[in-house]
């Protein structure tokens, strides 16, 4: 079955090639399908990159290959000396995608931006909960709520946030992709004809492709768009080839059938680097592979179980079996590459019979447990099913016993923050912006559980630090908090931390223009080919 599916994204592929002959064309083998098109509620860097980074802008937007912010669809703003305000100045004669399906009659001004928002934290706002089990997961999980008081129309071109408390990463937050701008005009269209689901599927954006088609788990064509504001895209055609499997995606490179592919294999990286016809970028990634515990659900509730279990896995043999010298062990939610990082804080030490003592002590002498293991490679973690092998090895040798489970990769991130979920669930994150509070608030804040804390975990001496360092600016105080924060952390393990990784984007070598991203975004917008 997976020969055949590869056969016929490869006819898929070849047949988009013919009708296009003329044109620029880069394939770019993805590593899993989107959910869908509406970057607003998606959280999987795979999403990211089949919408937001291709069809969509934000107000702002992070220097390619860097965490420094730049204007986006707002050409400047102003921050209030009292950091409640930031009135945002937006780009005139922005012109929103025209499709079969939809021509704008207005450019994009300040009624898109306010729509774009308020769909995220309006209850009232027919797009709030547009699609089944919908959760906007960013929005909430990062508090958003708390601190954006209003969003208001100054005039078409003007708008104004206002704040409830000062937010030092509000502005590199709103350069995140759930912060893209959608039109307003387009899901007032399919309000009226109440189809408004085709948000997700049939997308308008403004940015540097447009939409052409989706076959489902096979291929994603985008095309060009001559109407765009900045400096227009260098292809004609964009394809995303869906890859799922690391080692296939190393042969298509090879074989030509694409241009660059995400997250090989560590095994596969030297075998690409000795290619002639390959480049391989790299570099250390802003990343955590990690594993929540599910703290509400016995005997998890118990920290001595939690701090067991960490310290029966040998998280060394582990990083070298998995990743293959491009990772290294985590003590820390956030890399070491990050500020703030506590390098003060003491990793749990592998230790079986002090593990078996400490599950004694918790009073668990027999534990089964599911142990939940990603269907896709990720750049923090290559192999969560061998990951999740190892792990039963282990936890076998202190008597517990781990039933390893899985889904879909979407399906399986939903499951996950459900409340109730069963055992230990392997999961990981690369920073959105490379503030710290991307990592913490995102992941382990009170607010984001049921969205991004697959922990459950509402720490309150925790939460504390985290709200505190969020509404200062001075650098020494916020990292101080944050500092602490770690130490909290590691004392109450919510999650088991893993490893870092080195991040690789293998390419041909035809491909120009590529920047690797320190936030894990593949973004084609200035890439080129060569004959």
């Amino acid at each position: 079955m997976k020969l055949m599916k590869s056969l016929l994204a490869a006819t898929a592929i070849l047949a988009l090639a013919a009708g296009a002959a003329q044109a620029k064309q880069l394939v770019f083998c993805s590593e899993a399908s989107p959910a869908h098109f509406d970057p607003g509620p998606t959280t999987g860097g795979n999403d990211f990159d089949a919408s937001a980074h291709t069809m969509y802008d934000g107000l702002a937007a992070f220097v390619p290959g860097t965490t420094d912010v730049e204007p986006g669809l707002a050409e400047s703003w102003e921050v209030s000396e009292d950091g409640l305000e930031i009135t945002f100045k937006l780009r005139s004669g922005v012109k929103f995608h025209t499709q079969p399906y939809f021509t704008p009659t207005r450019d994009f001004n300040a009624d898109d931006v306010i729509f774009s928002f308020e769909r995220q934290f309006k209850e009232d706002n027919p797009y709030f909960a547009y699609l089944a089990n919908l959760t906007w997961d960013y929005y909430q999980g990062m508090d958003m709520p708390r601190y954006v008081k209003e969003i208001v129309k100054v005039d078409d071109l003007t708008v104004k946030f206002v704040l409830s408390e000062p937010n030092a990463p509000m502005i590199a937050n709103l350069a995140m992709p759930f912060a893209s701008i959608v039109s307003k005009e387009y899901a007032d269209k399919l309000l009226e004809a109440g189809t408004p689901e085709l948000l997700s599927t049939q997308p308008i954006g403004t940015g540097p492709f447009k939409f052409v088609d989706y076959q489902l788990d096979s291929v994603i064509r985008y095309a060009k768009n001559e109407e765009y504001f900045g400096e227009k895209a260098k292809i004609d055609d964009l394809i995303f080839a869906i890859t799922p499997d690391q080692s296939v995606r190393a042969q298509k490179l090879i074989a030509g059938e694409c241009d660059i592919i995400p997250y090989p294999a560590p095994a596969d990286v030297e075998m690409l680097k000795a290619n002639e016809n390959i480049t391989v970028l790299e570099q250390e990634g802003l990343n955590i592979g990690y594993m929540s515990y599910n703290v509400t659900e016995p005997p998890f509730d118990n920290v001595k179980v939690r701090k067991a279990l960490s310290m029966a896995i040998d998280k060394q043999a582990i990083v070298d079996a998995v990743y293959q010298g491009a990772g290294q062990v985590a003590k820390n939610l956030i890399p070491p590459t990050m500020w703030s990082y506590n390098n003060e804080v003491a990793d749990d030490t592998y230790d079986v019979e002090g593990a078996k003592a400490l599950l004694a002590e918790a009073g668990v002498t027999e534990l089964t447990t599911d142990l939940w293991a990603m269907p896709v490679s990720r750049p923090y973690n290559p192999n969560a099913q061998r990951v999740a092998e190892m792990i039963q090895a282990d936890w076998a040798a202190i008597g517990v016993t781990a039933n390893i489970v899985t889904y879909e990769w979407t399906e399986y991130r939903e499951r996950g923050k459900a409340e109730g979920r069963k055992g230990p669930f392997q999961i990981g994150w690369t920073g959105d912006n490379g503030d710290p509070d991307n990592f913490f608030a995102t992941l382990f804040s009170c607010s984001a559980i049921g969205v991004s804390n697959y922990s459950f975990w509402c720490n309150e001496e925790f939460e504390d630090l985290i709200q505190k360092a969020k509404v200062t600016t001075d650098p020494a105080e916020r990292t101080a908090l944050y500092e602490q924060a770690q130490v909290i952390f590691k004392a109450e393990e919510p999650a088991l931390t893993l490893a870092h990784s080195k991040v690789f984007v293998p390419m041909n070598k035809r491909v120009t223009g590529f920047v690797q991203s320190p936030l894990g975004d593949h973004v084609f917008d200035n890439v080129d080919v060569t004959e």
